[in-house]
């Protein structure tokens, strides 16, 4: 699984100490197909379906069945993606104040 940071910073007045906020957020893809056709005769085949696309609109049944092979989205290896930003506010000094 690869990770990626990013880190934003932010410069906001009137703050008087520092704050961190992090949010992370991440996506979801489905890969090939991973099901085993010949499990009940005791083998191992798979039918070559690369990548998982959705039969129907979202929030549908067909959502869930791919349109490439008809199997079930749970069949197909899930990669997901995250990526965690964070905000970091400084504080800020009034140098004229001395």
């Amino acid at each position: 699984m690869k990770k990626r940071q990013v880190v934003v910073r932010k410069r906001t007045q009137g703050l008087a100490r520092d704050a961190i906020i992090t949010r992370p957020s991440s996506s979801v893809r489905y890969a090939e197909c991973q099901k085993n056709h010949a499990a009940g005769i005791g083998g191992y085949a798979v039918d070559g379906c690369r990548e998982f696309m959705a039969s129907g609109g979202e929030g549908s049944e067909d959502a869930l069945a791919c349109a490439a092979c008809g199997c079930h989205r749970n069949f197909h290896r899930r990669e997901v993606e995250t990526e965690v930003v964070c905000e970091y506010n400084s504080p800020s000094y009034d140098y004229s104040r001395r």
